[in-house]
């Protein structure tokens, strides 16, 4: 498998889009938990661009828009009407005084402070302030960001949330981007598949972006909402396949998982997974990296990385050859649910 294999978000969509299997996602060079350089972030970009990678995603929150800002000036490089570009919409950022900067997992960010908004007026004002900081005319996939209880802190909240979209003419407003040709297709960027499921219940949707929640340590979408998207014809971009860090790095100290440090079980639970990888020559990263393109509703997959080598490491990983046994072998220690689609099925 390579980086530049390419397919469409959606079969049969009227007006495709187009995925290569590796994409960029925007979040770490937005500063996340550490300071990135001007120069590293656009090696990286220019990094994934040389490599094949055509998709590139980032949002407003990723730095206060710090992200898109690094986005719009790579892409300027690139030629326009090669690559895919998508970013979201929800929060609104505002100037402030510098104790008003919304605190983050962001460091070193613009004096800047989001506002949640989920309407009509929000939703077209984030969408024409994000192609002012990208430097571009349109965008081609414009997600609905974080209407999840991870975000909002409630399934109470997470339901409002949902609601102001519908009630308050957010979703209008993505119909109308679309039928207007001002982004070829509309989705939701989210942390949990239960929201992706409600969304579908209540709209029309082209693609999500899921992230975290289909990993080699999670499987419970296979449950409902992954057959519901192939039966639809609805396109999964795969984000966090590494669950924020721990199919990267291994149960190392300080290991991050779901953005935050791996509890004990889940520390084991990667231990035992990562013994199976080394009794067949495949290291953790590789299979994390390539066990979510398995299944027919992922796209895309589209892990962090804030260097040139970062981005190469990610390229090499995607190509690497892994034996059907590993997959197997997982799961006859039930590390891996039986019903998982792998690589090669």
């Amino acid at each position: 498998m390579q980086a530049s294999d390419k397919v469409t978000l959606q079969e049969e969509a009227a007006t495709p889009v187009t995925l290569t299997r590796l994409g960029f996602g925007g979040a770490p060079i937005g500063n996340l938990y550490r300071r990135v350089e001007e120069e590293d972030a656009q090696a990286a970009l220019q990094a994934a661009y040389d490599g094949g990678v055509r998709y590139f995603d980032t949002a407003p929150q990723y730095g206060l828009g710090l992200s898109e800002g690094r986005v719009g000036r790579a892409v300027a490089r690139f030629a326009r009407d090669g690559v895919t570009l998508s970013t979201k919409v929800g929060r609104l950022l505002e100037d402030c005084a510098p104790e008003e900067v919304t605190p983050a997992a962001f460091v070193d960010v613009p004096q800047k402070r989001f506002v949640y908004d989920y309407t009509y007026d929000g939703v077209m004002k984030s969408h024409e302030a994000s192609l002012a900081r990208l430097g571009v005319e349109s965008v081609d996939l414009l997600l609905v960001h974080d209407v999840d209880v991870f975000t909002h802190g409630s399934r109470e909240a997470s339901d409002e949330k949902v609601r102001e979209l519908f009630d308050g003419g957010g979703y209008r407003a993505l119909q109308e981007l679309k039928a207007a040709g001002r982004v070829k297709a509309i989705g939701a960027g989210v942390n949990e598949w239960q929201v992706c499921e409600k969304l579908l219940d209540l709209g029309e949707f082209d693609g999500f972006l899921l992230a975290g929640r289909y990993t080699l340590l999670e499987q419970e979408a296979l449950d409902t909402f992954l057959p519901r998207c192939v039966e639809r014809d609805v396109g999964i971009v795969n984000g966090g396949p590494f669950n924020s860090g721990i199919l990267a790095t291994g149960a190392v100290e300080g290991a991050r998982y779901n953005y935050d440090f791996a509890p004990p079980e889940i520390l084991e639970r990667v231990r035992r997974i990562e013994a199976v990888c080394t009794d067949h020559g495949v290291r953790l990263i590789e299979a994390a990296l390539q066990f979510v393109l398995g299944h027919p509703a992922v796209k895309t997959v589209i892990p962090g990385a804030v260097t040139a080598a970062e981005v190469q490491a990610n390229i090499d990983l995607l190509a690497r050859p892994i034996p059907a046994a590993l997959w197997s072998d997982l799961k006859g220690a039930d590390l891996l649910r039986q019903d998982a689609p792998t690589p090669g099925d």
